[in-house]
């Protein structure tokens, strides 16, 4: 079994890391266009296998492709951040451009593979490796859903002074501010939160979960990577295993939820075959009001990526 991450900066980095220590594959490939960056960081991944006790091997390679033939899962982490001057449509371009080439080579020597996307902007660089892959939309999709919900969770833990563990909950819509937390469906130990935290408190938890990204980067003066690294180390887990977890994750809808032709995030059934199952809630006039409005933001994003002709 072998399991590939196509980027090796902070967030590939920790996925492959996570990956190697949970022995979710025999071989798990990092690969980079920077010289040495993925053979160093792979390297140093294996160097603790004698201390953390796992068997699971790690390889860096540079820019050849042809090291990842055969992997089951291929997770694309590639792109550059948004720099001083630079506009939405040139972050998407630049991007854009890269995640398609990388497509291009994951598809080519992995055909029968399950691309996992995270490079941002996550939801239009999704729409961009399936279309590039041509694959049916069971193996393609984004991670973003189970990094959103993860941070809503941890805020919750703190704010009640509980376990992380206890606490289960699911979101809709975009990655950012456009995502839709739903409360109705967070519980603690299977009780309603609404029934542990007033409403003031729940609604400041949920502003900070959509700026949670935003928080990270003020602070460190960078993205995030432990969590995302995990969050994409765990869809990974998912479809290797067969565990048919229930993850909210962004995929190309086709009528689910009265939308059509745009990728959003909603809760699926993740196994050996990639997403088994789209899984439609009952949402009320609110929520659908909400993700209405997340799938325009959402698809004005998209727009700007089909006028560039990528």
């Amino acid at each position: 079994m072998k399991i590939s991450v196509v980027g090796a900066g902070n967030v590939g980095a920790t996925c492959a890391d996570v990956l190697a220590y949970r022995e979710i594959a025999n071989e798990i490939v990092l690969v980079d266009i920077k010289e040495g960056l993925a053979e160093g960081k792979s390297l140093d991944i294996w160097q603790k296998a004698p201390i953390d006790l796992y068997d699971s091997r790690t390889i860096g390679v540079t820019n050849d492709y042809a090291k990842t033939a055969g992997s089951s899962v291929v997770v694309i982490t590639s792109g550059l951040p948004r720099k001083p001057g630079m506009s939405r449509d040139d972050l998407i371009g630049t991007n854009a451009g890269i995640v398609k080439s990388v497509t291009e080579n994951v598809i080519r020597h992995s055909p029968d593979a399950t691309i996992i996307v995270v490079s941002n902007p996550l939801d239009v660089m999704t729409y961009q490796a399936h279309i590039t892959s041509r694959f049916p939309r069971t193996r393609v999709m984004g991670m973003a859903g189970i990094l959103d919900t993860a941070r809503y969770r941890a805020f919750l833990a703190e704010a009640l002074n509980v376990s992380p563990k206890d606490i289960q909950a699911m979101l809709l819509g975009g990655h950012g501010d456009t995502m839709v937390p739903l409360p109705r469906y967070t519980t603690v130990a299977g009780i309603p939160v609404t029934e542990l935290i007033d409403k003031d408190k729940l609604n400041a938890i949920l502003e900070r979960t959509k700026v949670g990204g935003g928080e990270l980067v003020k602070l460190m003066g960078t993205s995030a990577w432990y969590a995302p690294g995990s969050a994409a180390a765990q869809m990974v887990e998912a479809i290797v295993r067969d565990q048919r977890r229930v993850v909210p994750v962004c995929v190309k809808l086709e009528g689910e939820y009265g939308i059509k032709d745009c990728y959003l995030g909603v809760p699926v059934v993740l196994g050996r075959n990639g997403i088994e199952k789209i899984i439609e809630l009952d949402l009320n006039s609110e929520e659908r009001a909400l993700l209405e409005a997340s799938r325009k933001a959402v698809r004005e994003v998209m727009e700007v990526l089909e006028k560039q002709g990528q």
